[in-house]
């Protein structure tokens, strides 16, 4: 199966070329990446210019023009890929070595699944490990009601017949637009599937939006949630429903806290020798 990486990117000179080296050094010689830049004016595209006329970066393509967002960016992406299989790997993470290997072996053992996310790693400005995140199996309830998206995009990919369904992001999100893909996926049945594998890295670092505008994620988050939510569409607006959605939270919460805590998955969380894979 052809893997296709779209990578929207903005000012991320600091971080693009692990990016582009870790699709690199996955050794699949029929990857596809394509780097959607919003005209950068960092140094950006000159590195992108660099590595593309290099022998052996055939596989790399890139743009760079003024965009709408990152949804838009992903999605021009998106409609270019030639993949049977999408990943979606912002500008500031990774892959970890191995990654599409385990990937294709998990599309070829879950043959209905759709989608498909594993676990990662947090790591810091400098590549320095943080935290071992791992993840739960796909559950509708905690997906739609807690306030952490559980599905990592930077540890997703899914199959090609989702775009040529026709689904897309929804580029009047630029903070919750992989929640409410997820969301709308999910409510077109199409299948997720969870596999135990730590499969990229992801940044956290003070310029990254998940940062800097985590007010604007949760905004958007909750338009979301009350879309999709039939309890909550069933209730008038105003302190009443604003309630029962902090309750319905706090069970998603537990759920999820207890199905990780079960599993053992906190005991994991922290490995002061962790090296990359």
């Amino acid at each position: 199966m052809k893997i296709t990486i779209v990578t929207p990117s903005f000012n991320q000179r600091s971080f693009i070329e692990e990016a582009l080296w870790s699709v690199k050094n996955q050794g699949d010689p029929s990857v596809e990446h394509i780097v959607m830049d919003g005209a950068s004016t960092d140094g950006t595209v000159e590195v992108l210019r660099d590595y593309s006329a290099r022998p052996g970066w055939e596989h790399l393509r890139w743009f760079s023009q003024p965009d709408k967002g990152q949804s838009d960016a992903l999605n021009q992406g998106f409609r270019m890929a030639q993949g049977d299989l999408i990943g979606w790997l912002n500008s500031d993470d990774r892959y970890r070595a191995g990654c599409f290997g385990a990937v294709t072996a998990a599309f070829g053992e879950h043959a209905s699944a759709d989608l498909i996310y594993g676990d990662y790693t947090l790591i810091d400005a400098a590549g320095r490990y943080l935290q071992i995140r791992r993840e739960i199996e796909f559950n509708l309830f905690i997906l739609l009601y807690h306030k952490v998206l559980y599905i990592p995009s930077t540890a997703t990919f899914f199959r090609r017949s989702i775009l040529d369904g026709g689904v897309l992001l929804d580029d009047a999100f630029q903070y919750a637009m992989d929640y409410e893909f997820f969301m709308r996926l999910a409510h077109l049945g199409y299948r997720f599937q969870h596999i135990p594998d730590l499969l990229a890295d992801f940044r956290w670092h003070q310029d990254s939006k998940t940062m800097k505008a985590s007010h604007l994620q949760a905004k958007e988050q909750d338009s979301v949630v009350e879309a999709y939510s039939p309890i909550l569409r069933a209730l008038p607006g105003g302190l009443a429903r604003r309630a029962v959605l902090m309750a319905l939270r706090r069970a998603a919460g537990m759920r999820r806290y207890s199905e990780k805590a079960l599993r053992g998955y906190y005991f994991q969380q922290f490995r002061p020798n962790l090296q990359r894979l």
